[in-house]
C-alpha cells in the first residue's frame, strides 16, 4: 500500500457517508453489489479500493463518485481536500 494515510482517511469518509444515510454495512453491500467484507475492509483501511468498487459504492450510497473520493488527509486538515 503506497499511501496508508489516504486509504485510512477514505475508509473513515466512507463510514461517515454510509452512517449519514442510516445504512448498515450489509445494506450498503447489498445495494452496491459488493460483499459486506469489502465494505468492512474499505472502512478499516485493510486494502485499496479499485475503481469498479468505488463506482459501485458511490451508486449504492447514491452520491456522485466525486463526493465519495472528496476527503481530507489528516496531515492536510485545514488545507483543503485530497481532490
Amino acid at each position: 500500500m503506497k499511501n496508508p494515510a489516504a486509504v485510512q482517511a477514505f475508509g473513515a469518509h466512507l463510514r461517515k457517508l454510509r452512517e449519514s444515510k442510516d445504512m448498515s454495512q450489509q445494506e450498503l453491500a447489498d445495494i452496491a453489489d459488493v460483499s459486506k467484507l469489502t465494505v468492512q475492509r474499505a472502512e478499516l483501511a485493510k486494502f485499496s479500493v479499485t475503481l469498479d468498487v468505488l463506482v459501485s459504492l458511490a451508486r449504492g450510497l447514491q452520491v456522485p463518485l466525486t463526493e465519495l473520493v472528496n476527503y481530507t488527509l489528516p496531515e492536510e486538515e485545514g488545507l483543503g481536500n485530497v481532490f
